[in-house]
């Protein structure tokens, strides 16, 4: 018989349990980048280029955007999540034409421009930018799944910070203006490399790949992203996880990330697992090990990995501490 879900009687009805939220995980304020990445940010803000991230999924490449958009007050960043199909014209707005002429067809009176505007026109993320009267943080995610003239479009519409909407015979700014210096957005750009970028785009982007961070590091990540784990806790949590990286322990399709080591400690703790006993993971009790193998759903996304983790947990001895 299979285990029953977690659940609680509430008007003698079965229910969700309590689900209490980790609001540190995703905090901006508690964001910690490196000082490789404060360096990148700040050459990108001297130059008012846009910066260029890479790394691993799950590094942190779009939670900084969050960070620099909180760190300088200047609201949400405005996300726009590049797509094979994405156009240069979908930086700025989308139009819903369908709409406007089903509209057309089934009403007398024309609508004007202001009116074709509000129901019709969708500004997107460099539009949005360009017509909030100040600066924001805009985020352009995985840009190398965009077509290739994509990244060369993107710089050129920096360059002039203005566009057409010609559904509304409109321009913004307006024609004989242009958009302040201290208006210009912060622009944060990611790849996640699978393909190539242009040469002429990279020569005009500053660019950084965010490293897997060091154990100590990544102990200064995890103390202020989880609540309720002593320094001695989380140390053994991180040991574990690079075990779990170390290819000559298990080889993995996809490494797990910071990301995945920040919601496996959550889980970790929430579960009250025995954390000071995963150096001594080989000697656990049979309803430890299997809560254990239980967790690895955060750590491995593939059949395959939490496969190859199950037959290394269970079946296999190994000299960790050698």
């Amino acid at each position: 018989m299979p285990t029953s879900f977690q659940v609680y009687a509430r008007n003698g009805q079965k229910a969700l349990p309590e689900r209490p939220v980790n609001t540190y995980i995703d905090d901006p304020a508690r964001y910690l980048p490196s000082e490789g990445l404060v360096n990148a940010v700040n050459v990108a803000l001297a130059l008012g280029q846009p910066l260029l991230l890479t790394g691993e999924p799950g590094t942190g490449k779009t939670r900084l955007a969050w960070h620099i958009a909180h760190f300088f007050g200047l609201g949400k960043p405005i996300v726009f999540n590049a797509q094979t199909s994405s156009a240069a014209k979908d930086l700025f707005y989308r139009y819903d034409a369908l709409a406007h002429f089903q509209h057309a067809q089934t009403q007398k009176e024309l609508l004007q421009p202001e009116e074709v505007e509000r129901r019709y026109i969708r500004y997107q993320a460099l539009g949005e930018a360009i017509r909030a009267g100040a600066p924001r943080v805009v985020l352009i995610d995985e840009i190398d799944k965009a077509p290739r003239d994509l990244p060369n479009d993107v710089l050129a519409a920096l360059e002039d910070l203005r566009f057409d909407v010609p559904e509304i015979n409109k321009q913004y700014p307006p024609e004989g203006q242009k958009l302040p210096a201290e208006h210009r957005p912060i622009i944060i750009l990611t790849s996640n490399s699978e393909k190539g970028l242009p040469d002429a785009f990279l020569r005009r982007v500053v660019y950084y790949n965010i490293p897997f961070p060091e154990p100590a590091e990544l102990l200064a990540i995890l103390q202020l992203k989880t609540q309720n784990l002593s320094k001695e806790e989380l140390e053994a949590i991180i040991r574990h996880f690079n075990l779990l990286r170390d290819e000559n322990f298990v080889r993995l399709h996809k490494a797990p990330a910071t990301a995945e080591l920040i919601f496996w400690a959550d889980l970790l703790q929430r579960s009250g697992f025995p954390i000071l006993q995963l150096d001594d993971f080989e000697d656990l009790g049979s309803r430890e090990k299997q809560a254990l193998l239980t967790s690895y759903a955060v750590i491995a996304k593939t059949k395959e990995d939490h496969d190859a983790l199950r037959k290394k947990m269970v079946m296999e001895k190994v000299d960790r501490k050698g």
